[in-house]
């Protein structure tokens, strides 16, 4: 989730809980004391309406799956404003005597401050499944870039593999050159060997047929 969202968020909630205060208060008072703490109230309320802007456009900015978590929770919030509000203009409609700010305070009131608990529970317990189904995506994201970054790995490791495949093959194509060359010196040198035994042969007949011949003329 996204850390400027948060602190807008944490910003709104503490806000919200300051207005509810002051909505009490204003509801026991009267006259010039109470414009005051209405006017206090009202302004709280316009700052909450920016805050809930700057969510928006935040929440906007985000990735699909996000936004739509971070949408939901201002839906909820929109709407306990909007229940501040009515509270505000049910305090600030005519000028009630005592008596009807008693029972203002003890029926309406007393509704409408529980119904704005009823929505900070529900908002809470909302805010609560949207921060785990964050932390469920923040898991399956930081395990699919830990997959990623395994897949990395193997195929880096696959890419040196077939390297040292290659330079291997190019290692045997050198051996196999060298031997075919030491294969044609063999061959050469055998043939030579050949030759030279023909030729030693030969001297050798000559040199038989050279003794036979001077023997034959000495003897005869």
């Amino acid at each position: 989730m996204s850390e400027v969202f948060e602190g807008y968020e944490r910003q709104y909630c503490e806000l919200s809980a300051n207005l509810t205060k002051k909505c009490s208060a204003a509801a026991a008072l009267s006259g010039e004391q109470k414009k005051q703490k209405l006017s206090e109230v009202k302004a709280g309320l316009e700052d909450a309406e920016a805050m809930i802007r700057k969510m928006d456009l935040e929440a906007r900015s985000l990735q699909p799956n996000v936004k739509a978590m971070l949408l939901a929770k201002l839906r909820e919030y929109k709407s306990d404003l909007n229940n501040l509000k009515s509270e505000v203009k049910r305090i600030a409609s005519g000028n009630l005597n005592p008596s009807a700010r008693d029972e203002l305070l003890e029926s309406g009131m007393a509704d409408a401050l529980s119904a704005s608990a009823n929505q900070r529970s529900r908002l809470m317990t909302t805010t609560e499944r949207l921060n785990q189904s964050s932390d469920r995506v923040k898991d399956s994201r930081r395990t699919m870039l830990e997959t990623e970054e395994l897949g990395v790995s193997i195929l880096q490791d696959l890419h040196s593999q077939r390297q040292s495949l290659l330079h291997a093959n190019n290692t045997l194509h050198g051996v196999d050159d060298n031997i075919g060359k030491s294969k044609r010196i063999l061959t050469n040198m055998s043939r030579r060997m050949s030759r030279n035994k023909w030729i030693i042969g030969i001297i050798m007949s000559l040199l038989i047929v050279a003794i036979i011949l001077v023997l034959y003329f000495k003897l005869f």
